[in-house]
């Protein structure tokens, strides 16, 4: 059984400004905005770890995506929540730097719909990590020039939210001018 055990999903406006709560499932049915969050972590050759969803999970199981994501509690600010999730979900945590923020909406199996405002954070890790395996079937770090190729090549194999996410953290990187290796 898997170690999140989040009801609620906190919804906000366009500004990422609160206002109120929902039962998770709910409004991913409904298709509402929520505050979500989606970690990057890079080794330091610049590869990205990525993780293949379980098959279990809700929605989007088996498919390729960032190093884990999730949405934070209601009493947690989203950082605090990118880290708690990094260790229940991947099993390790590390320093996390706040990259950007983005808005999509998708619409995903079993007429759910993802519509969130997500916060992306990037970090550095070196070590192998340790999965929830009701969380994660498979994780590998990749080459970030390999995974855009094979993402353009194979698309269905990825989330919806890392398809729109990948390439706006390049360009994050690009603008910084940094070098994921020295993160």
């Amino acid at each position: 059984m898997s170690i999140e055990k989040i009801d609620n999903v906190i919804l906000v406006n366009e500004q990422d400004e609160a206002i109120g709560t929902m039962e998770k499932m709910e409004a991913h049915r409904k298709g509402f905005l929520h505050r979500a969050f989606s970690v990057f972590v890079f080794n330091n050759r610049g590869e990205l770890l990525i993780q293949r969803r379980a098959n279990e999970k809700y929605h989007s199981g088996g498919l390729w995506t960032n190093t884990c994501c999730s949405h934070p509690r209601s009493d947690e600010n989203t950082e605090q929540a990118a880290h708690r999730r990094l260790l229940e979900e991947m099993g390790f945590d590390c320093d996390l730097a706040r990259g950007f923020s983005f808005m999509y909406k998708a619409d995903l199996e079993n007429g759910l719909i993802e519509h969130e405002f997500d916060h992306v954070f990037i970090g550095q890790y070196d070590g192998d990590p340790k999965p929830d395996r009701s969380e994660v079937d498979e994780w590998l770090y990749v080459n970030c020039e390999e995974l855009d190729s094979r993402m353009q090549l194979f698309p269905d194999e990825y989330t919806e939210w890392f398809k729109i996410a990948l390439p706006l953290v390049f360009e994050w990187n690009e603008n910084k001018k940094l070098n994921f290796a020295q993160l």
